[in-house]
Order: structure tokens, then C-alpha cells, then sequence
């Protein structure tokens, strides 16, 4: 009797699982970096019932994968990119949810001298003055275009720079470990940098400039554009990153008692 009861609690336990819904989140690799993904997921899968299957890229090609309908959602931050994804018809809507900022990080000797800059553009003109190396992520992701927007704001175009700069066309951790191993400059998303662990030499040596704001926003993609998309699963996803619940995970989240990122979703 005892192992027919067994039987029937699996079988039920193993139904109940089978009855989980499914759906695809496009999200940077600077937020599944940041570890955030780890706390929240669970507490989605708990509350939903909802398994998000998360695609980690860079914001353009999260873009594409949006716009190819490859995903049901994406979660990335770069306005003007989203912005162009929605004038598109491949999003629904754009809904804020978080925000950090960008800092540049580089070798405790600072030969740049970034620690006296006064903003963002003139860190990147000291930078360029001494050619001490820098290590761009290069490869279109929200970081990599608010660089080169930065570049751009000190009338500086990479496309002309020698060997000093280095365009590693990788996600936030593996261009963090480029910087590493090479004591060279580089601008990472705060989140990133709190919670990597090959530190080494480096250090944070800038931030707090208002252009390095860093707002994350989730864009549904568009059903009527793409009839397979789950858009009811991921308005059922936006409900809840927009809940007190969230609020309360995003905000708590710290490493060394710094916080990560800002909860500023409208409700």
C-alpha cells in the first residue's frame, strides 16, 4: 500500500512538473553577470510557475533575436536601440524595470590619471593622451554603444587608434578578464564589476557622471508580428518584475554591501 501511495505522489509531483509553462528571455550579458538571474529566477519559478529560459547575449544581438522572433521577450539597455526595435513593430511596449551606472576600471597605478577626471569624456581623452591599453567589449552590445557614444562626446573615433585599444568582441566577463590579465582600462556596468572575481590589479577608479546612467528595460516581442510568441507569458513575466516583490529582490541585492541596481519600474 505504502509504494502504490509513493508511486501516485511521484507520478503527481512528476505531472505537476511537466505542467510548468515555458518561455524565452533575451537578457545581456552584463545583467546575468551581475548574478541578479540567480535570485530571481527561482522566485519566478515559485510564483508563476513560469520556467524562463534565458538567452544571454549582448543588447544587439538580443535585438536581432527579438526581431526574429526567436524569443517571447528581451530585457537590454540601450534606449535608442529599443526604441528603433519598437518604431519596428517588433515590440509591444517598453517598460523600465532597473537601473545602475557605468564606472571605468583600470590598473591601481592609474597612469591615465582618470581619478582627477571631471566626466566621462574627459576620462576617455586621458586615456587616449597617454595610449595606455584599453579593452572595449566590441561587439554591439548596450555597453559597447554607450562607448562609443562616449568616444564620440570627446571627438575621438576607435576606428583611428592604434594596438593600445583592444576590441575583444566578447560579453562583459570575458573583456573584464581581458582587462585583468593585461592591467588595462576598461568601462563595465557597476553590477558586472562588483561581482567578478579576477580582479587583480585593477580597481574602480571612475563613476558618478550623469551620462553613465544604466536603465534596463523589457520589451515583449510584438505577437502580431510573430504569431508564436508566448505574449501572454511574458506580460504574466512583466507583472511581476514590476511587483513589491521584485522591488524588494532588486534592491536587496548586494555583494560587500554595495548595491547593484535601483528598482524604478512604474506600477
Amino acid at each position: 500500500m505504502k509504494t502504490v501511495v509513493l508511486g501516485a505522489v511521484a507520478s503527481l509531483f512528476l505531472t505537476s512538473a511537466a505542467l510548468a509553462e515555458e518561455m524565452k528571455l533575451a537578457v545581456t550579458t552584463s545583467f546575468h553577470n551581475s548574478g541578479l538571474a540567480e535570485i530571481l529566477l527561482p522566485e519566478i519559478k515559485a510564483d508563476l510557475d513560469l520556467d524562463v529560459q534565458l538567452l544571454v547575449v549582448g543588447t544587439g544581438q538580443a535585438i536581432r533575436l527579438g526581431e526574429a522572433g526567436d524569443v517571447d521577450a528581451i530585457l537590454v539597455h540601450s534606449q535608442k536601440a529599443e526604441e528603433k526595435f519598437l518604431a519596428g513593430g517588433n515590440g509591444t511596449h517598453r517598460r523600465e524595470i532597473m537601473y545602475n551606472d557605468f564606472v571605468f576600471i583600470g590598473p591601481k597605478s592609474d597612469e591615465a590619471g582618470l581619478q582627477a577626471a571631471k566626466g566621462a569624456a574627459e576620462a576617455l581623452q586621458l586615456i587616449a593622451d597617454v595610449e595606455a591599453p584599453f579593452v572595449s567589449r566590441g561587439d554591439d552590445s548596450g555597453t559597447h554603444k554607450k562607448e562609443l557614444s562616449l568616444w564620440a562626446a570627446a571627438d575621438l573615433d576607435p576606428a583611428g587608434f592604434d594596438a593600445w585599444y583592444r576590441a575583444v568582441g566578447a560579453g562583459m566577463g570575458a573583456a573584464l578578464n581581458t582587462a585583468s590579465g593585461m592591467e588595462a582600462y576598461i568601462m563595465a556596468d557597476r553590477a558586472s564589476w562588483l561581482n567578478f572575481g579576477n580582479k587583480g590589479n585593477l580597481e574602480l577608479l571612475f563613476s558618478g557622471d550623469p551620462v553613465l546612467f544604466n536603465q534596463y528595460a523589457y520589451l515583449p516581442v510584438n505577437p502580431e508580428k510573430h504569431t508564436h510568441a508566448k505574449n501572454d507569458l511574458a506580460m504574466k513575466l512583466e507583472a511581476w518584475l514590476i511587483s513589491d516583490q521584485a522591488k524588494e529582490l532588486i534592491n536587496n541585492y548586494k555583494i560587500n554591501g554595495e548595491t547593484l541596481f535601483v528598482f524604478n519600474a512604474k506600477q
